[in-house]
């Protein structure tokens, strides 16, 4: 190949390159897909209250509710497969294949759980079968976030990364709320009995159909890794990956208290607020889902005051806001007297979490060099979320069952306690991270804290 042609085959697939339209087609692929996976991944969690008795034995609400949230358990241990299989081809044979294969298995997932019998017509295989779903499910997820997140860290231009990563949350909120409003125009329209016996299934149609737009948009997006970086020998390999030790360990402590806390504001909360605050569902749905739409109102305003402040200085008021004010937040809601100020305390919680959020796919993205970061983003967080994010309703109905709902407040503040001590001694990623600045992240991570660690901008 001549120098000409390899500098025009790098400029291809430069981000830089691109035309301000070009990029924001390629940026709303990559988030159309993650609003339809995300919809897919919730509607289980909001639905699980009328279709838990489906698919498990006679018992009582809490028994089934804890059986399908260990199912919605079990579909993130999936995560970590899912992002080390999709990280090794998003790094080796590109962004862009790795999440139009995603949507394909998020939607296959959502349409075996449309079309699948009842524990009363095939036993126990129902909940076998249900199981299965989830893992495909999960195995995609694990997927879409690292993915998604490393190519519209890569495709964003610098000084707005965070500006533009604050649509992947917007995006994911977006998800939950449509399948929230998919709930509530089910509950108007539908009884109690035709939602338990039949109705649930539609929204997973919904989510398994909206593949076909999701494939199209993504067909148009621009690669955003070089061949070059593709090609390199450790390439999408754990191998090279576990040379950068400390931003693993720095992605998995972020992960932990960042998805714990926003699966307990997000998918526990709806079932908090009715079985344990005592609130009517539709009520519930409705509370929801107008906290869910301001917090996703608040991502891009967050984005851009994260592009002024700096990643560190935003994962510490996130963190140490949120290790602080989770525990006092819980109790006020558990005795909540009415739907306006329980949605006033949950978007406070919520409103919190926009520290993270918008920033959640950039500060692991800032940590890896192209040819492992996808696999760097991905394959950490899967691991922390699996762990802590995806076992948030579990532990919590555990604890619930035991009499003890109350000590899974404290739980999640201990675990942000790490997610803080975490943010305290990660470096300053304007200068020493990968994407602008020089890429040394191990000799600046950890006890030898450096000029400029402040997080904000010099």
């Amino acid at each position: 190949m001549t120098s000409s042609a390899s500098e025009q085959l790098h400029a291809s697939n430069d981000p830089s390159s691109k035309s301000a339209p070009s990029r924001a087609r390629s940026i709303l692929g990559a988030c159309s897909g993650n609003l339809v996976e995300w919809y897919d991944f919730f509607i289980y969690a909001y639905l699980s209250i009328y279709f838990a008795a489906s698919f498990f034995p006679k018992g009582d609400q809490t028994t089934q509710l804890l059986a399908t949230a260990g199912v919605f358990a079990v579909g993130f241990f999936m995560r970590p497969l899912g992002g080390w299989l999709f990280g090794w081809i998003a790094d080796t044979r590109g962004r862009k294949i790795s999440m139009i294969i995603s949507v394909f298995m998020m939607c296959a997932g959502s349409l075996l759980i449309a079309l699948m019998p009842t524990y009363e017509t095939i036993g126990m295989a129902a909940p076998v079968m249900l199981l299965i779903a989830r893992l495909v499910q999960g195995l995609s997820v694990g997927a879409e976030y690292g993915t998604g997140a490393t190519y519209i860290s890569e495709m964003a231009t610098a000084g707005r990364r965070g500006f533009f990563g604050s649509f992947q949350y917007f995006t994911i909120i977006a998800g939950q709320i449509l399948a929230l409003l998919t709930v509530v125009i089910l509950q108007q329209t539908l009884s109690k009995e035709e939602l338990t016996e039949w109705g649930w299934r539609i929204p997973f149609f919904i989510g398994a159909l909206s593949a076909i737009v999701v494939v199209y948009l993504r067909r148009a997006m621009h690669e955003s890794v070089s061949k070059k970086d593709m090609h390199q020998k450790e390439a999408g390999s754990l191998k090279g990956l576990f040379k950068h030790k400390r931003a693993v360990a720095l992605v998995i402590a972020f992960t932990i208290g960042g998805s714990l806390y926003f699966y307990t504001f997000t998918t526990y909360m709806q079932k908090f607020l009715v079985i344990s605050v005592g609130l009517p569902a539709e009520t519930v749905s409705i509370v929801m889902t107008a906290a869910l739409v301001c917090f996703m109102c608040c991502q891009p305003f967050f984005g851009m005051l994260a592009d002024r402040l700096g990643v560190k200085t935003h994962m510490l008021l996130f963190s140490g806001l949120a290790m602080c004010l989770v525990v006092p937040l819980l109790f006020a809601l558990r005795s909540v007297g009415g739907p306006v100020a329980a949605f006033l305390l949950v978007f406070t919680g919520l409103a919190i979490a926009s520290f993270y959020t918008p920033i959640s796919g950039l500060v692991k993205a800032e940590m890896f060099p192209a040819s492992i970061r996808a696999l760097g983003v991905g394959f950490p967080y899967a691991i922390g979320n699996a762990l802590f994010g995806g076992t948030a309703e579990y532990v919590a109905l555990s604890f619930r069952s035991q009499g003890m709902e109350t000590y899974f407040f404290f739980y999640v503040a201990c675990v942000l306690a790490v997610t803080f001590i975490a943010a305290l001694l990660m470096p300053n990623l304007t200068r020493y991270g990968y994407l602008d600045g020089s890429g040394e992240i191990e000799q600046r991570t950890g006890f030898k804290r450096a000029a400029g660690l402040s997080g904000a901008h010099p």
